[in-house]
């Protein structure tokens, strides 16, 4: 009877590490996301993943049935993810000093929609709403967070984000020995002044050469 409760304790930090573990995309999305590099197109594609999240989420609410709660509850912490991706990826192209105006405009457009619709279900309770009440929240929470950043003034969250990642730096390096912090500024400093690679070709030499002659005539 002494090993029941670590049995007990054993199981359920085996089931939290499951949920830990799983992801809020699926492998298929996740690949989709690779293959776009371009801030723009990526912003747009994780909206479209979000879009499903909601679809899914209306749909599921719809119709009363044994089990909804625990799918409405990953969906909604999915949906979660999904949002603070998108300000992650909006993040790094602006620290890169890339335009992601585009982006950024049907990102502020969909989120509306989207907070719309979590609304709607705030407003109007469903009788389970209990087993996911504090995932609906925080996914209002976040999206309203997130709609401000994609409506804030570009230059100025491209300022914070740049602040930010000094903040960050320094309190980095104040962790470091003064040996690291020299090594880490000599290797940053002997990168910004390493040539970039040519892009790779499939072009023979001669090929090229040839090429050349012909821009030139």
């Amino acid at each position: 009877m002494k090993l029941l409760p670590v049995f007990v304790l054993c199981a359920a930090a085996a089931l939290l590490g499951n949920a830990q573990e799983r992801d809020f995309l699926t492998p298929d999305e996740a690949d989709r996301v690779r293959e776009v590099q371009e801030p723009n197109e990526r912003l747009k594609l994780y909206i479209y993943f979000a879009r499903q999240r909601v679809d899914m989420l209306k749909q599921t609410l719809s119709k009363e049935k044994p089990g909804r709660s625990v799918f409405v509850h990953d969906t909604l912490e999915d949906f979660t993810q999904i949002i603070e991706a998108i300000d992650t990826v909006a993040d790094d192209a602006l620290r890169r000093k890339l335009d992601i105006t585009v982006g950024l405009a049907a990102v502020a457009a969909a989120e509306k929609e989207l907070l719309a619709d979590l609304e709607k279900v705030l407003s109007a309770p469903p009788k389970d709403y209990q087993r996911y009440e504090f995932v609906l929240k925080q996914a209002v929470e976040t999206t309203q967070d997130s709609l401000e950043l994609s409506q804030q003034d570009i230059k100025e969250r491209g300022r914070e984000v740049a602040t930010r990642e000094e903040k960050i730096k320094a309190e980095r390096e104040s962790m470091m020995s003064v040996e690291e912090v020299k090594a880490r500024k000599e290797a940053e400093k002997k990168a910004a002044e390493t040539p970039k690679k040519k892009a790779p070709t499939l072009r023979r030499k001669g090929e090229i050469e040839e090429l050349k002659k012909k821009t030139q005539e």
